[in-house]
């Protein structure tokens, strides 16, 4: 029994290939031979890589000081910072607690009796920072203005 025609045809292609890829390992061989390498790749000013050279033109020299790796040091923040103004929206004498809206974010911060310095009523206006409590931001050093 001969061959199949699908048989034949898978042969032929293989053959056909094995012939490209000797003629591909040729042309490399010549390339490397003349000294054009293609393989040479350059990273322009934007960071995209090109196969020309960037403008010597456009190089700036870095400082090697001001190229910085990892977090920025930590700055602790100034008093007039962490100060917060806020008006008193609701209160409750009886349980301890109430709610002041921060005047810069508009946000409803809690507080809780034993972080004022001085009774408050609704709608007074107090000064205070904001610390960490139990379930999320806490007003604490709370204090009246006048």
């Amino acid at each position: 029994m001969g061959d199949s025609w699908n048989k034949k045809e898978r042969e032929k292609k293989k053959q056909q290939e094995k012939k490209e890829k000797e003629a591909r390992k040729k042309e490399r061989k010549e390339n490397a031979a003349s000294g054009n390498d293609s393989m040479i790749a350059y990273v322009d000013e934007n960071g995209n890589i090109s196969d020309t050279p960037p403008d010597p033109r456009k190089r700036k020299e870095i400082k090697l000081e001001d190229i910085e790796i990892g977090v920025p040091e930590y700055v602790p923040p100034t008093e007039e910072e962490l100060t917060h103004t806020g008006k008193v929206t609701f209160f409750n004498h009886e349980k301890g607690f109430g709610f002041i809206k921060d005047q810069q974010t508009q946000q409803s911060v809690f507080v809780h009796i034993n972080n004022l310095s001085e009774p408050v009523n609704e709608n007074d206006k107090v000064s205070f920072e904001i610390g960490h409590g139990p379930k999320g931001p806490m007003a604490v050093n709370v204090k009246k203005q006048s």
